[in-house]
């Protein structure tokens, strides 16, 4: 984690030293998550959250910005149909809503393709805040929530593509899909379970 804070910190003073000019600004949106991987036979539904965080807007010329940002983001997937031994009661099917949250640190390289208009590629870490499944199985009216931050690893790593638009000097919105490249599963010696996050997220974002 130190690395890539000073690796963030290096790329900041870089832009900054170099740019015509650097804009703050916040954004928030839309995220659609889900998991790939070793996840044949499940029925795997995508899960609806959310993204809000800052960002730093360092232009170099009209066709080039690079755009570190901070970010919260809910993640996860629903699993449907999942099989489950009750103790003494027997074996019932429910659902299970897996509830991650993530601070993504992406790091965006946005190319002016028009005057208003970019597409954007670059590298993201993420650190893992929080992992809990909601699981409701059917005939039961209670959903019983569990801490499973163990069960996942702490670092993330990904790429993200994506395509902004600026509708004025200080509004924007962008589309932006997040793959996951590292195994977030935590596995024991001899488990070769990988699994991998999968986001698509839809923003707004406003420059000071």
């Amino acid at each position: 984690m130190k690395k890539s804070i000073l690796v963030l910190a290096a790329i900041l003073v870089f832009g900054l030293s170099n740019a015509q000019e650097a804009k703050f600004g916040l954004k928030g949106g839309l995220n659609v998550s889900n998991f790939t991987g070793d996840t044949e036979g499940a029925d795997l539904k995508s899960r609806i959250g959310f993204n809000v965080g800052a960002f730093v807007a360092i232009k170099f010329s009209e066709k080039f910005t690079l755009q570190p940002e901070v970010l919260y983001s809910a993640q996860g997937a629903n699993f449907e149909n999942v099989g489950a031994e009750v103790d003494g009661m027997g074996f019932y099917t429910g659902d299970i809503k897996f509830k991650l949250a993530y601070i993504n640190i992406p790091v965006m390289f946005k190319y002016y393709v028009a005057e208003k208009f970019n597409i954007e590629a670059g590298p993201q870490i993420g650190f893992l805040t929080t992992a809990k499944t909601a699981t409701k199985l059917d005939g039961f009216s209670q959903t019983v929530e569990q801490d499973i931050k163990d069960s996942f690893e702490t670092i993330d790593f990904g790429l993200n593509f994506g395509a902004g638009y600026d509708f004025t000097e200080h509004f924007s919105a962008g589309a932006r899909y997040n793959l996951g490249l590292s195994n977030i599963a935590k596995t024991e010696s001899g488990d070769d379970t990988k699994l991998h996050n999968s986001v698509f997220s839809l923003s707004i974002g406003y420059k000071f």
